[in-house]
């Protein structure tokens, strides 16, 4: 019996998305240890526009998904719920974390641009709400890394099991059950 398979764009943005977070948490804990100059600097701004770019690919997640229910959980009881809340809670991570940078930048006196092309800020310079924003990101991305470990082990303890979970979010037949 084949179980249901999420659709092409939802596997797409599922493992789109799940590369750029990876590069953005290792960006975001590498950038900080360079030396401040100009490396420093691109480094800031390519974080910053990936962070971005994640709050929009987000919201087109989001609206996917409110257009396109995915397949039926293989699972029940309390795996289920865990798994539910684990995604409602990444979820959560994926728009809070790059809000709360967004707005940290907001309130520096630094121009905020995307790939290079300056876009409005929310704010203006001011180091109390930037500390407080930046320390929100902080917990937002601990919290996200949490998050993720979760569902990596989920997802293994799927693959271990084959019970035809990953086979659902992979493109074509790979790992065939």
């Amino acid at each position: 019996m084949t179980s249901p398979r999420y659709s092409l764009p939802a596997i797409a943005l599922h493992w789109g998305q799940a590369i750029l977070v990876f590069w953005l948490l290792w960006l975001g804990w590498t950038m900080t240890d360079l030396p401040k100059g100009a490396e420093r600097s691109a480094a800031y701004g390519l974080h910053k526009s990936l962070g971005l770019l994640m709050l929009f690919i987000v919201a087109i997640r989001l609206v996917w998904r409110q257009r396109k229910a995915p397949p039926p959980m293989l699972v029940g009881g309390w795996e289920a719920k865990l798994a539910h809340l684990v995604h409602i809670a990444l979820y959560g991570f994926l728009i809070l974390a790059p809000l709360a940078g967004y707005l940290a930048s907001s309130f520096t006196p630094y121009a905020l641009k995307f790939f290079g092309i300056e876009i409005p800020k929310a704010g203006w310079p001011d180091e109390s709400f930037n500390a407080f924003f930046k320390q929100c990101h902080l917990w937002a991305v601990w919290g996200g890394a949490g998050l993720i470990f979760l569902h990596v082990a989920g997802a293994i303890k799927h693959l271990l099991k084959r019970d035809g979970s990953i086979q659902r979010m992979l493109p074509g037949k790979l790992f065939k059950k």
